[in-house]
């Protein structure tokens, strides 16, 4: 089971691994593209109607995460009843959620003309954005909220092959469209559409292929949620952890926008776009282990749960550290090649961008473990959250512009993230002391902070600020993270036994295959 989970995970891996950067390369190239022919002010309207959207996408609840921890158990024994079961149940949930947001959009469609009112582009472009959008998120309520079987099942890797590779062709016949034809903003939306429908059959059908018996009944939903009363609890507790999530993603473009104007909000962008292709990298990387950390904690070996939690904070911190110091140096000269320098903010917005991706990407290894325990009830947490981030973001936003507003972000991601949801999962999950995790941090903090004398001193002698082509940023991007990679590493598999334990099963791994 063991080394079936590792396999799992790694073919995972793998495949997401080459959607990601087929993806990342798509998305600069589209954006650019967006940019030259259809305009900043047409870019931030694409990005305040997405941020709005969120908004609405609260109404989730939680509830796919609440159904992937009900799934687990049953995957694991292959109970084919329960498993349709837990399935109609979230779809029943969902499509009640799909009318709800339904109806929120058309309210909102009443006022975009007064939302939208600084911009300078026809209102129909803010509806039918608006509209196209709206009908793409619906369909994951009525379609394909199925694909939360081939997650729990650590099938990940075929949603990267339908959903995702679909989305990947989408972008490259919008940026064919913008370039080749005219009235591009129209082809954009009308492919964006297409491709909705298209996304959606692919995943559906993958979900058939892997789970032929999968029949979506009417059953009686009160005696489901009877039969199931953990899927309710989980959704009520994951309901304030949603807000906090989407607190921290989306608010602060709408705040951004309140404060300066559309044009800003779409340089925000450009970086948020950086830091999003680093993150969906780790995410490639990372992610196929959440359904094996579920199966693992579902086993309840204690000392088996803690080592591997050693080895996958270990891995995770030498890896999202030196993508940290990448993004901190290469940030900047990337968007001055990519789109001009009149597009690029200071060092002091750069180095809060940094702290935040840092602990935006170090945190989903303590998520991942307490998602496996299902440890949701801590309801405060997120509220405190979502206040300290919206309330700080406003205040600082209003004083200190965009540089503020991350302010605000960061220190609500100081004391509920990194400080409080390590105290909780080792109180409630592990059952250990917190000390634990904080000698096993500080030892990696101590590592770092030597480690960054010979980074620091290289990122000096390649002479970044003169690159002048992208050939140059991607050399430069990967002698910088082989320096940070190799100086951190060797640091953590002299001091630390997690780093020595990966480097091990990765070796056993490649044997395996070899």
């Amino acid at each position: 089971m063991p080394s079936s989970r590792t396999l799992n995970s790694l073919r995972n891996s793998v495949v997401a691994l080459t959607i990601y950067f087929a993806n990342l390369i798509l998305q600069f190239v589209s954006r650019k593209v967006f940019l030259d022919h259809l305009g900043l002010e047409v870019l931030g309207l694409n990005s305040t109607i997405s941020s709005i959207l969120q908004i609405l996408n609260i109404a989730e609840l939680g509830i796919g995460t609440a159904i992937a921890c009900t799934l687990y158990q049953p995957l694991s024994v292959d109970n084919r009843q329960e498993i349709c079961e837990i399935v109609s149940l979230q779809g029943w949930l969902y499509k009640k959620i799909a009318y709800f947001i339904l109806a929120c959009g058309i309210v909102i469609m009443c006022f975009l003309a007064q939302i939208f009112s600084k911009v300078d582009l026809p209102i129909w472009y803010a509806y039918t954005t608006f509209g196209v959008l709206l009908f793409s998120t619906l369909l994951t309520y009525f379609v394909t909220y199925k694909q939360i079987l081939l997650s729990a099942s650590q099938q990940e890797y075929k949603i990267q092959l339908s959903y995702k590779l679909s989305m990947l062709v989408k972008i490259l016949v919008q940026i064919i469209a913008v370039k080749q034809l005219s009235h591009g903003y129209i082809w954009w939306i009308s492919i964006e559409f297409v491709f909705a429908l298209i996304a959606c059959w692919s995943v559906n059908k993958q979900v058939h292929l892997s789970f032929p018996y999968l029949e979506i009944k009417n059953h009686n939903i009160k005696e489901l949620l009877n039969k199931y009363p953990t899927v309710k609890k989980k959704v009520f507790q994951l309901f304030f952890h949603k807000i906090a999530s989407f607190a921290l993603s989306q608010i602060s473009p709408i705040i951004l926008y309140a404060y300066t104007t559309i044009a800003m909000v779409a340089i925000y962008g450009n970086y948020t776009l950086i830091t999003l292709g680093i993150t969906s990298l780790l995410a490639a990387i990372f992610n196929g282990l959440n359904a094996s950390v579920g199966n693992l904690v579902a086993e309840g070996d204690k000392s088996k749960i803690l080592s591997v939690f050693k080895e996958i904070f270990a891995s995770r911190f030498l890896i999202v550290c030196s993508c940290s110091i990448c993004l901190y140096y290469l940030c900047n000269p990337l968007v001055k090649l990519w789109i001009g320098h009149m597009y690029t903010l200071d060092n002091t917005f750069i180095t809060l961008l940094t702290i935040i991706f840092y602990m935006n990407t170090m945190r989903t290894v303590v998520d991942s473990f307490i998602q496996a325990y299902g440890l949701f009830y801590d309801i405060w947490a997120p509220i405190a959250e979502a206040t300290l981030n919206i309330g700080l973001s406003i205040v600082f936003g209003a004083n200190f512009g965009l540089n503020g507003i991350l302010l605000g972000v960061l220190i609500s991601l100081l004391i509920i993230v990194f400080i409080w949801k390590p105290i909780f999962l080792f109180r409630q999950g592990f059952q250990a002391n917190i000390s634990y995790y904080i000698k096993l941090y500080l030892r990696h903090i101590v590592v770092l902070g030597f480690a960054l004398i010979p980074i620091c001193i290289s990122a000096y002698l390649l002479n970044i600020s003169n690159i002048n082509n992208f050939i140059g940023i991607i050399i430069t991007a990967l002698c910088l993270f082989a320096i940070s990679f190799l100086t951190i590493g060797i640091g953590l598999y002299i001091c630390e036994p997690g780093m020595r334990d990966f480097t091990h099963r990765f070796k056993h791994i490649l044997k395996r295959l070899l």
